[in-house]
């Protein structure tokens, strides 16, 4: 028996991770007008963002039902000791509601804790990562749980965006903003704080985009864990995480890739990074 991991698609982890560490994912649903896929089951990163820049109707999101839940932990618990499910945070999605509502409707006997990561993509990944890491070990329930709460305040996001139309499109910030953007060729920069993203800074180009996620790597001085993330662009993220090899162990960050779920915000040439801090 053991203590089994569970997080949701906007995770962004990469599949040999989730495979290795035996992370389960949960996927939320994209939809182009009345056709709905699971992220990352029913269609592929590249599947997705061909359709995007290709389909009229701009597409939207939907968390996972509770009953989606229900099957998952109702499977899992039939080798658990407990299951602790970490999600996207609640003020960006209702995920984390559904798995408290599946919560409370499973009755297997196996404990079940649910987190809010308080965080999105591989901030939420780097968490899942960690809190998996600890069950591996050995570490009682309890334990568990109080690391990966741990690991919430510790968690650090940036992410640049190409341009925030697609954001826009979502109702996330005004049209204005967009508009603003796209015209004057400026690369908004965003961080997750509480659990929201809000405005940090901006670059003036792509070039200039990559320095300052390099440059918030550069900030902490003890870094556990880091992440960079991107939606089209692997060569600038594979070129970034060298480049912040000389600040961490360039072998031990990881690469994700937004999945359909926060492309539809995102859009193409999303760069960001994540780091858990000592």
């Amino acid at each position: 028996m053991a203590i089994k991991i569970v997080t949701d698609s906007t995770s962004d982890l990469p599949q040999d991770l989730v495979d290795k560490l035996g992370i389960t994912i949960v996927p939320l649903y994209v939809l182009f007008g009345s056709e709905t896929y699971r992220d990352r089951v029913d269609i592929t990163e590249d599947g997705f963002y061909e359709k995007l820049l290709t389909t009229s109707t701009h597409p939207t999101t939907s968390q996972p039902t509770p009953q989606d839940f229900v099957e998952f932990y109702t499977k899992l618990s039939k080798d658990a000791d407990g299951i602790i499910s970490v999600h996207i945070s609640s003020k960006l999605s209702g995920t984390c509601n559904s798995a408290l509502q599946a919560k409370e409707a499973v009755s297997t006997g196996c404990p079940i804790e649910v987190i809010d990561s308080e965080n999105v993509s591989m901030g939420l990944g780097l968490i899942a990562i960690g809190a998996a890491e600890m069950a591996n070990s050995g570490m009682e329930f309890k334990q568990v749980i109080e690391g990966t709460r741990q690991l919430v305040s510790k968690t650090h996001v940036w992410a640049m965006f190409d341009t925030l139309k697609y954001l826009a499109k979502g109702g996330r910030v005004g049209k204005a903003k967009a508009l603003m953007g796209s015209v004057l060729s400026i690369k908004p920069i965003l961080a997750v704080k509480g659990g929201e993203m809000t405005p940090a800074t901006k670059a003036r180009s792509r070039e200039k985009g990559m320095d300052l996620l390099y440059g918030f790597a550069g900030r902490f001085t003890a870094i556990k864990d880091l992440a960079v993330m991107h939606s089209t662009t692997p060569d600038e993220a594979r070129a970034l995480a060298d480049r912040i090899g000389a600040i961490f162990d360039c072998e031990r960050i990881k690469i994700g890739r937004l999945g359909a779920t926060l492309g539809v915000h995102a859009g193409p040439g999303a760069l960001g990074v994540g780091i858990v801090e000592t």
